[in-house]
């Protein structure tokens, strides 16, 4: 098998295509041959060693991937060989070839093609999660969507408006608004060239969103915040804007609102009955199409350090897939 080792913790430079012995699945573990796995920035960050989880060197970036189970280890009853499954192993996915738990395998359903599939587990989830149980919105109520065009704002648009919401979304180009119309959202603010507060504001009639969805942080934050609606509640999802931002406190107290951390992942590992039972609706979802992943475009999986680069200069649009 081959795949992209990271040797130093400094970006696309410290990775090599490097061939590996082929790997066998332990009690419990799936070999799965790689068709696709998505790049998503927490992948970027931990090649750069900014990332809470850091492996240690050398490893396998790649967190959330798809394939065909090629051999199961001791004790695994739920999967075959010949079954595709979707995965979020955390890392091992930029190859042709990775041991994985099977319990972190999604079987995947007939007509459920690798590409989606690659670009389903993290985005969706994590905006499923944030949404439903941490932000309990509501059907009419209205949503702003910070970083709207990446994977996990196109995803917080698509399940928004599958409950019945009001989506506004916020990106930073014209290019990039006009994919989220396409998406389904109901307004746009092009933040490069408009004021998101006032600009929010003439949006949702002085009022304010419901939700402000963040995975960005940065300098959008305290504008975002300061534009919420009475009992608002402030959905912080991530800092892919660089900075981690400082509210004054007194803003939650003036609106009554709230500043609500969504961690998907841990809530999966504290709550997996839980956790199981929402990726059966986004399943669910998928085949019903009202879910579907906005993909950016496909590259080979030797193009990875390429890949990088086409993300850490903020021109993806939705997801990024690397194929086999």
């Amino acid at each position: 098998m081959h795949a992209w080792q990271c040797r130093e913790t400094t970006g696309a430079k410290g990775l090599a295509w490097t061939e590996l012995p082929a790997p066998v699945p332990g009690p419990g573990e799936v070999l799965v041959a790689i068709r696709a796995a998505s790049l998503n920035f927490p992948d970027v960050l931990m090649t750069e060693g900014r990332y809470q989880v850091q492996p240690p060197l050398p490893f396998v970036p790649g967190s959330e991937w798809a394939g065909e189970v090629q051999a199961v280890g001791p004790g695994v009853t739920h999967l075959a060989p010949g079954q595709n499954v979707a995965c979020l192993s955390g890392s091992g996915g930029f190859a042709t070839h990775a041991v994985a738990p099977a319990a972190r395998c999604l079987p995947l359903r007939p007509g459920f093609d690798h590409v989606d599939a690659a670009a389903f587990i993290m985005t969706y989830a994590t905006a499923h999660h944030a949404l439903l149980d941490r932000g309990q919105l509501r059907a009419g109520e209205t949503l702003l969507v910070l970083g709207a065009a990446g994977g996990v704002g196109t995803a917080a648009i698509q399940i928004a408006k599958a409950c019945g919401a009001r989506v506004i979304a916020a990106a930073s180009s014209e290019e990039k608004c006009a994919l989220c119309l396409r998406t389904g959202a109901d307004a746009v603010i092009d933040y490069s060239q408009q004021d998101l507060r006032e600009t929010v504001r003439s949006l949702s009639d002085a009022r304010g969103p419901d939700l402000v969805f963040d995975p960005v942080g940065g300098r959008l934050a305290e504008p975002a915040f300061r534009s919420i609606a009475w009992r608002g509640r402030y959905l912080v999802i991530g800092f892919a804007g660089g900075a981690i931002p400082a509210l004054p406190l007194n803003l939650p107290l003036l609106k009554g609102a709230s500043i609500v951390g969504v961690f998907w992942g841990e809530y999966a590992r504290r709550e997996p009955q839980a956790n199981a039972a929402m990726l059966q609706q986004l399943t669910d979802w998928h085949a019903d199409g009202r879910i579907r992943p906005v993909i950016d475009r496909t590259m080979p999986m030797s193009q990875l350090p390429a890949a990088i680069e086409r993300m850490t200069s903020r021109a993806v649009l939705g997801k990024l897939v690397l194929v086999n």
